[in-house]
């Protein structure tokens, strides 16, 4: 998630910090329009780096126009301009301030919520654990054939396995590539389980790649297939967390807010979609944004 408002926070209000720190003091000999020069290039590049996708504010400060001062008047109008400069500075700066703090505020409100639901997650399965089994006694072997009760699931458990391996692996020579092809092969598929241990593996050893967003959602849409909204809004949540600008991301936000829903969370779920509206608005495909639409009014959100 993180975009322009994740990490860059202290970012910016560090390099907000060393653009005030680098002015020269008062009475050393370099010229302020020098200085002024400067800073304006220099918060131009926290723009950069902060709002890499476009800011509210005035990307660009322009020298306001001047006249020609009449013969025989003071020369004051560098003076002036100058100090329009430094005020157009110092009021962008505090707007981009401002956002960070804002958006910062709102990241961590998503982050609380997530680390609940991945504590509450850890002591689901913990609870849902069945006790260990103690060895009995058993009959003296009859040589009988097993019961069909007993042989069904066995030779339903042969068949599935006959039916995975059936899926081809490809092997194309790029490993990561190949690797998240074949946990979508699974999953598309149906064979959710088989999907999730393949993806799992692959995020966890080519999550830095170009793949890595690609995998780490449809790893949250093979848990979310499979009836784990809970483990499904994990995987949404980190990889927008993880890779805000990754191929991905605003799928996984978008299917974070159907997981929230499942999970009956709603209001959480509109928090979701207000983000996903907010960060990629007129980025998102026509099909996410049918599908955040739709979950607005199944979330009731305002």
């Amino acid at each position: 998630m993180r975009h322009a408002f994740l990490a860059p926070s202290a970012m910016a209000l560090g390099v907000s910090a060393s653009l005030l720190f680098a002015m020269p003091a008062v009475g050393q000999t370099v010229p302020l329009d020098t200085r002024v020069d400067r800073i304006e290039k220099e918060l131009r590049a926290v723009q950069r780096k902060v709002f890499p996708a476009g800011t509210p504010v005035e990307p660009e400060i322009t020298r306001p126009a001047t006249t020609t001062p009449p013969p025989g008047s003071p020369s004051s109008a560098p003076i002036a301009d100058l100090t329009a400069r430094v005020g157009a500075l110092e009021s962008q700066l505090a707007s981009i301030t401002g956002q960070v703090e804002e958006n910062s505020y709102k990241l961590k409100q998503l982050e609380d919520a997530f680390n609940k639901y991945k504590a509450e997650q850890g002591s689901a399965v913990v609870s849902s654990t069945p006790p260990a089994v103690r060895p009995t006694a058993s009959a003296p072997s009859t040589g009988a054939a097993p019961s069909p009760r007993t042989a069904a699931p066995a030779e339903a458990n042969d068949a599935r396995k006959t039916a995975v391996a059936a899926i081809e692996r490809p092997d194309t020579g790029d490993s990561a590539g190949d690797a998240y092809t074949y946990g979508f092969r699974l999953w598309d598929a149906k064979f959710y389980p088989e999907a999730q241990t393949q993806l799992k593996a692959t995020v966890e050893k080519y999550g830095d790649s170009s793949v890595g967003s690609r995998a780490q959602n449809l790893l949250g849409r093979a848990y979310l297939d499979d009836g784990k909204p809970a483990l499904a809004s994990v995987a949404f949540y980190e990889n927008y967390q993880k890779r805000p600008r990754g191929e991905r991301a605003p799928d996984s936000l978008t299917y974070l807010g159907e997981a929230l829903i499942q999970l009956k969370k709603p209001a959480d779920a509109c928090k979701v979609y207000a983000e996903l509206e907010q960060v990629y608005g007129a980025s998102l495909s026509a099909g996410l944004r049918g599908m955040m639409e739709k979950g607005r009014v199944r979330a009731k959100c305002s």
